[in-house]
């Protein structure tokens, strides 16, 4: 019986079938960081519980570290006692930590594949939405919530019910400019906010199959943002190339016994999907949002659309462009903008560095723009110095920051103010969710550097 790449992953993970319920999944890898864990280890305490597989569990401090002067104490007293109980319980239960200091330290969906936790075939989950990241392995990666946790520290499984399948294939050459951001938010453009839910997905064409491996993590970090489960691209040579050497990954023998399987892992020709989605490369072109949420998504050279053109009613959408000092019909070049980020799990990797160093080489930043350009972990900071990125930052007038989730959910100091508009690359532009009233232009690492230089919303082809 032929088979889908998620097929092969799931149905190898499945414990137990449960008649007209969920499956008991298994979880090869469990990712914790500071916010979402606390909970679940004081439900453990309290039931005199142990982790089961403390090696499978891996704790990294992200989301309320500060991105400046990380060698002093964390001033904020909520963020410095959830990172000291993520310490103290990582330490309780033996799981390893890679606490604000450490080399390994970052962003979890970051560091994460660069030590080789995240492996084809692999399930992985993380107390995170943005877990989809890992699927760009031919992972299994999904966000779970604190409950949930506290299931797989106790039992490393998870009562699931299996998604519905979903393919989306792209093929032909991308226009000049377009990034693997944009083809993410184009993807979400087109099938809004709620568009997959209930669906995992799977990106096939050759437009997935030409991107690195930090372009498929951004894709794939966005599936969430469309109301997917999960997405995955299968493994590929990139892929095993990727991978090889790095910290935690398979070695000697135990390497070409599991290329040996994820050779395998692929969905078979006349294998069949519940939805199978076509769009054409040539489509798209760099994107930004104007909007409240990710589907409120456009190319860039377009008028902000007509509510009439858009799901979800006039009320709603009247609310969001007031919000964000908007109007239907207007063109966002030109757009003024106030602070700049190039950053976290979806656009926080040394490829999205050398994007936005491409556009500011020469050039300088604008005086009326704030940019925070944070590393997504250590290893990406000490390339960017390695690569002499640091220097053309510097030259152009940035400063960079320490590596952190940052201002993608203001949960740290790097908050956008009240009023102000942010060009980020980040994955979500609700409102507050860079700051109490911070209006956020979601966008490619491109188009964010080509605002920070200008001041204003500016096509990254006119500067490219």
């Amino acid at each position: 019986m032929s088979s889908t790449l998620f097929d092969k992953v799931w149905d190898s993970h499945v414990v137990r079938n449960i008649a007209d319920g969920p499956d008991v999944f298994y979880i090869d890898r469990h990712l914790i960081h500071e916010v979402t864990s606390p909970v679940a280890f004081v439900g453990l305490k309290s039931r005199g519980l142990s982790v089961l597989y403390p090696d499978r569990t891996f704790a990294v401090a992200d989301h309320n570290t500060p991105t400046i002067n990380q060698h002093l104490p964390v001033e904020d007293p909520l963020s410095a006692n959830q990172l000291k109980t993520l310490e103290d319980n990582a330490n309780q239960y033996g799981i390893s930590h890679w606490g604000l200091g450490h080399q390994n330290n970052g962003i979890v969906h970051v560091v994460g594949p660069e030590n080789g936790i995240t492996l084809p075939g692999a399930t992985i989950v993380c107390g995170d939405s943005h877990t989809s990241t890992h699927g760009a392995f031919g992972a299994i990666a999904f966000g779970i919530g604190t409950s949930e946790v506290e299931m797989v520290l106790t039992t490393q499984c998870i009562m699931q019910p299996k998604p519905k399948k979903m393919r989306i294939s792209i093929n032909g050459p991308l226009s000049k400019g377009v990034t693997p951001k944009d083809v993410g938010l184009y993807i979400i453009s087109q099938l809004t906010t709620s568009g997959a839910t209930g669906y995992f997905v799977e990106y096939a064409g050759d437009v997935f199959e030409n991107m690195t491996m930090e372009g498929r993590m951004t894709v794939c970090n966005l599936s969430i943002e469309m109301g997917a489960r999960g997405g995955m691209i299968a493994p590929d040579e990139k892929t095993f190339e990727y991978i090889k050497g790095r910290a935690m990954t398979p070695k000697g023998a135990d390497w070409d016994k599991a290329m040996t399987y994820w050779k395998t892992l692929k969905t078979d020709e006349d294998a069949t999907f519940d939805k199978e989605l076509v769009f054409n490369a040539a489509d798209i072109e760099p994107m930004i949002t104007y909007g409240t949420n990710p589907g409120m998504g456009m190319g860039i050279s377009k008028n902000i659309p007509s509510a009439e053109s858009v799901e979800g009613g006039k009320s709603t959408y009247d609310k969001s462009l007031a919000y964000m000092g908007y109007a239907e019909n207007e063109s966002m070049i030109g757009k003024k903008i106030d602070y700049v980020f190039i950053g976290s799990c979806t656009n926080g990797r040394i490829e999205d560095f050398r994007a936005f160093a491409s556009i500011v080489k020469g050039r300088k930043k604008a005086d009326n723009v704030t940019a925070w350009l944070v590393p997504g972990s250590h290893i990406v900071e000490a390339k960017i110095k390695e690569e002499g990125l640091l220097d053309i930052f510097e030259t152009a007038g940035f400063v960079l920051r320490e590596p952190g989730c940052s201002a993608c959910l203001a949960m740290n100091d790097d908050k956008v103010p009240a009023g102000k508009y942010a060009v980020s690359t980040s994955n979500r532009n609700f409102e507050g969710r860079q700051g109490p009233g911070s209006r956020t232009l979601l966008a490619s690492p491109l188009v964010a550097a080509a605002a920070a230089v200008t001041g204003v919303v500016t096509d990254p082809r006119d500067l490219l």
